[in-house]
């Protein structure tokens, strides 16, 4: 296959910087991407189709047109871009969203009386938001606390305007946590100041406003004016409860935001720590479905402009100096420069090597390792999302039926020795590991042939009788780690065997291809789908399966070396082992590291060093697995 027919002429194709869109029949704008060299970036889309990623032979083939703009530099082509895809919202561009709404702190500071109300909604206008918050009773009890300082409006309009006409204020009022603008006991002008000072004590999170609280507590103490100084003490204690919420991980009282990152071939998870004064002031999560092979660098690029996306009711001081993440983006100097336009000042960003900033970027990773665990498992375990990736395996593989039953076969060894081959089962997208089987492989000449031995071993028990009753179940789909040579020796095994009806197919790594028996090209299937998020968790878990069983045996095959050396007996091959956590180390030991172990002295030391090096089985390169 060939690209589309809409190609423009190489020649035409400048290389300049600019920003591209992709068009359907319609005039829809589908895609926009920006490049450093137009030319070099376009010509990329339109050589042999299936050597494309699948997401993006989809936007090929649905395209009509493309066109660019060229423009001066890298930052004005992220602007364009960032406009055009805020303007256009095309299909084909990845962006993060939120695994949930979290609740915000608000003050509406454009109402003439402003109110501070907790809400989920980052769409009003005129309002300054703050947070965000995991819980909601969080935020709320902070605000309960706020008010005793801050005693402004959070009564919503209807309750405000009742009172106003009652000139009778509500219970806030009577216990101190409302200044009641609604009867004229404050005016709108010194309510609002009070909002605004609610609003920077928000902003800064840092103990200077507390500082300047303690001095008038003082002076007014040494004044006489205990009534005031004791007003100013509650008021302490208040916000020491506030801040108390939040935990103090940069001793420095750094501003920033901080990133982490986890991600595999399908899904990206982030964790979105807000630092403010050297406290964590709230934190989010973003989870994204990879529909594109994207580097962490250009995740992190895409993240950032989500976060930062421009929305009227964002605050140019809601973002700080300093930007926290797990790697660079790409066109880090034009995010800079963007964000620093936004601020009024500095932004740079930076990855975190050491101290209290590299202990927070660990936990933010950790945290976005949780989420990813966490989404991948509800895929995982339920039922519908189940059911509908068996269908789409049937339809996908051209299949009769839906298959409950599922066995991944995989194959590792280290330099083609101690092989040993693994059969991970499925039945109705679940694993059943009770049934798993591990086969020892001695003699085999490459993979190939020794996917062809344990998948002949295997399906012989479909052919007798058979004691293990759980081993001869008929499955309904044999899936094989590997690509088109693996596949084709299973399907050999399969006709050999005599077992008819039983379909094959085998799930490449490299670009997570599907491979059938005897075609040419394998089945690509969408990159997010319910279908090929199944057929990789049961491949990964045969892959796990047989690499654990392949060290289980490299162990045993050395301690049954070590047993045979003079003056060495079990206790102490074990102890070897322990001490050195692997026979590769062991292996690699000098006389003195060993002898320093208890009981051995120099000569037997120096006896183990010779038995191991005479090891037939020790190769300087390992793999693990077939690919």
């Amino acid at each position: 296959m060939t690209g589309p027919s809409f190609r423009p002429a190489t020649g035409s194709i400048p290389t300049d910087p600019g920003v591209y869109r992709f068009m359907d029949a319609n005039g829809r704008v589908i895609y926009v991407g920006k490049a450093k060299n137009l030319r070099s970036r376009l010509t990329s889309y339109f050589g042999k189709l299936e050597k494309l990623h699948e997401r993006t032979q989809r936007m090929v083939t649905t395209a009509a047109d493309v066109t660019w703009t060229i423009v001066d530099s890298e930052y004005e082509a992220l602007q364009l871009e960032f406009m055009w895809i805020k303007q256009y919202d095309p299909l084909f561009n990845v962006r993060f969203r939120d695994d949930k709404s979290y609740p915000y702190l608000a003050i509406s500071m454009k109402e003439e009386v402003p109110r501070a109300f907790v809400t989920r909604n980052r769409e009003l206008r005129g309002v300054k938001y703050f947070g965000p918050y995991t819980q909601a009773w969080a935020i709320r009890e902070t605000l309960d606390n706020l008010l005793k300082v801050f005693p402004m409006r959070s009564c919503s309009r209807s309750v405000y305007d009742t009172a106003k006409r009652n000139e009778r204020p509500c219970i806030l009022a009577e216990i101190g946590k409302c200044a009641a603008p609604c009867v004229g006991r404050i005016t709108p002008a010194a309510h609002k100041s009070i909002a605004k000072s609610l609003g920077d004590f928000m902003n800064r999170g840092d103990n200077s406003y507390l500082k300047s609280m303690r001095e008038k507590m003082s002076q007014a103490s040494t004044e006489q004016q205990y009534e005031y100084a004791a007003q100013l003490r509650d008021d302490i204690t208040a916000l020491e409860k506030v801040l108390e919420k939040s935990t103090v991980v940069l001793q420095d009282q750094t501003d920033a935001d901080l990133f982490g990152l986890a991600r595999d071939q399908l899904n990206a998870a982030v964790s979105f720590f807000v630092v403010r004064g050297g406290r964590v002031r709230g934190n989010k999560g973003f989870v994204m479905d990879l529909s594109e092979e994207l580097a962490d660098a250009e995740i992190v690029e895409q993240l950032i402009k989500d976060v930062y996306e421009e929305k009227p009711n964002i605050e140019p001081n809601s973002i700080p100096k300093e930007v926290l993440v797990p790697t660079l983006p790409t066109n880090q100097e034009a995010l800079e420069t963007w964000l620093s336009e936004r601020r009024g000042s500095k932004v740079s960003f930076r990855k975190p090597m050491r101290g209290d900033k590299k202990t927070l970027a660990e936990t933010a990773s950790t945290n976005a390792k949780h989420a990813l665990g966490s989404y991948k498992s509800k895929r995982s375990v339920d039922f519908t999302t189940r059911a509908d990736a068996l269908a789409g395996i049937q339809k996908s593989l051209g299949l009769a039926v839906a298959p409950l039953r599922i066995e991944c076969f995989d194959i590792s060894h280290l330099g083609g020795t101690n092989a040993v081959g693994s059969m991970a089962v499925f039945e109705d997208g679940l694993s059943k590991k009770g049934q798993y089987r591990r086969f020892n492989v001695e003699n085999f000449v490459d993979d190939t042939d020794a996917i062809y031995q344990v998948l002949s071993r295997r399906l012989k028990y479909l052919n007798q009788e058979s004691t293990d009753t759980k081993f001869s179940y008929r499955p309904g789909l044999l899936l094989i780690d590997g690509g088109s040579p693996q596949v084709n020796a299973a399907k050999r095994a399969l006709d050999d065997s005599g077992v008819e009806d039983i379909a094959i197919c085998g799930i490449a790594k490299r670009l997570e291809e599907v491979w059938i028996p005897g075609k040419d090209y394998p089945v690509i299937l969408p990159r997010t789908s319910d279908e090929l998020f199944l057929l990789q968790r049961i491949r990964d878990e045969a892959h796990r399966f047989a690499i654990e069983a392949q060290r289980k045996k490299r162990s045993n095959s050395i301690q049954s070396q070590l047993l045979e050396i003079p003056g060495l007996g079990e206790k102490r091959a074990r102890q070897l082992l322990r001490r050195f956590g692997s026979a590769a180390r062991l292996r690699d030991a000098t006389v003195d590291e060993i002898k320093d172990l208890p009981g051995i002295g120099e000569s037997l030391a120096s006896e183990i060093v010779t038995q191991l090096a005479h090891d037939t089985t020790k190769t300087p390169a390992a793999t693990d697995d077939s690919q």
